[in-house]
């Protein structure tokens, strides 16, 4: 194939738009100038890349497996150009993070710490869910995620660095709250609010439940942390999040720890990123001031 990097930005612009004249305003271009160039890319690959259905244009199997291609060739040009740039001033540089939602509270000030040592670097932040940590490292689009257990089917590298207690947690005015050595069995008899199946908190839930053959039924499923935490407040139910998400509620008294058996479950926060993939100077200046501030930070959560 005889194919030009201006043609993949082309092909990229209407593959995200899927209009040729969306792409044409884009690129600033004209649309004639958009088709040829689309038509010489077709005729190199030698395949259709996109297919029309009524108005509206899609990509054929053979554009989606171009896309894929196309947008990590371009990745990787992103990563040599940030990586040239931070070679001249490491402090100076962009760091791309994803942050599980139940490790923000200790993320963020690690940012912080971080920023205090290179306040010229720029960090492009995410907080989000399980399962787009698992595509964004699927993708390589990240520098370094911070979240659960990685996939073990996944080729990445992860790094625990601190411990995650997995914690049940209650309304103040919960019969159970303040008892001792609760058994886990009597669980079996209470509601629980529960994060969404793809969460590494609700499958180490789950084990544990299975293990102990328990099936607490489940009143509410909630994709938020936070939203967990203000159900439980509200009295619809008991769940397990991490006892690093709890430092201002239990502060504030909206929510307490029950003491369980076989609680707390004993999980820890990683660093992840894909195997091969060569972090930069300043990826691996902010990995080495994580672990650096994990056991501070272990200290001060759990206190």
């Amino acid at each position: 194939m005889h194919v030009t990097f201006r043609q993949l930005a082309i092909f990229n612009a209407v593959a995200e738009k899927l209009s040729f004249t969306e792409a044409a305003n884009t690129l600033h271009l004209t649309q004639p100038a958009v088709s040829v160039q689309i038509k010489r890319l077709e005729d190199s690959v030698g395949l259709p890349l996109f297919e029309q259905l009524g108005k509206k244009i899609y990509l054929t199997s053979a554009g989606e497996e171009l896309l894929h291609y196309s947008r990590n060739i371009f990745q990787e040009l992103d990563e040599a150009g940030e990586m040239f740039a931070q070679m001249q001033d490491i402090s100076r540089g962009t760091l791309s993070v994803s942050v599980a939602t139940t490790a923000s509270s200790f993320a963020t000030r690690m940012i912080s710490a971080f920023l205090k040592q290179y306040p010229a670097a720029t960090i492009r932040l995410d907080v989000t869910n399980r399962g787009t940590l698992i595509r964004q490292l699927e993708s390589n689009e990240k520098d370094i995620v911070i979240m659960g257990k990685p996939p073990e089917h996944m080729d990445l590298v992860g790094e625990a660095f601190m411990k995650n207690p997995l914690v049940v947690i209650a309304p103040p005015d919960h019969p159970l709250a303040g008892k001792a050595n609760i058994s886990i069995n009597t669980l079996q008899n209470e509601p629980f609010v529960v994060r969404e199946p793809a969460s590494g908190t609700r499958a180490a839930l789950e084990k544990l439940f299975a293990w102990c053959h328990i099936s607490p039924a489940i009143q509410v499923e909630i994709a938020d942390n936070e939203a967990i935490k203000e159900a439980v407040a509200a009295g619809l139910g008991l769940s397990v999040v991490s006892r690093h998400t709890l430092e201002l509620d239990l502060q504030a008294r909206r929510l307490v720890i029950l003491d369980v058996e076989h609680f707390p479950i004993a999980r820890n926060w990683y660093l992840a990123y894909r195997r091969g993939k060569r972090l930069s100077p300043i990826a691996l200046a902010f990995k080495a001031l994580v672990f650096e501030q994990a056991p501070k930070m272990a200290e001060a959560l759990s206190s």
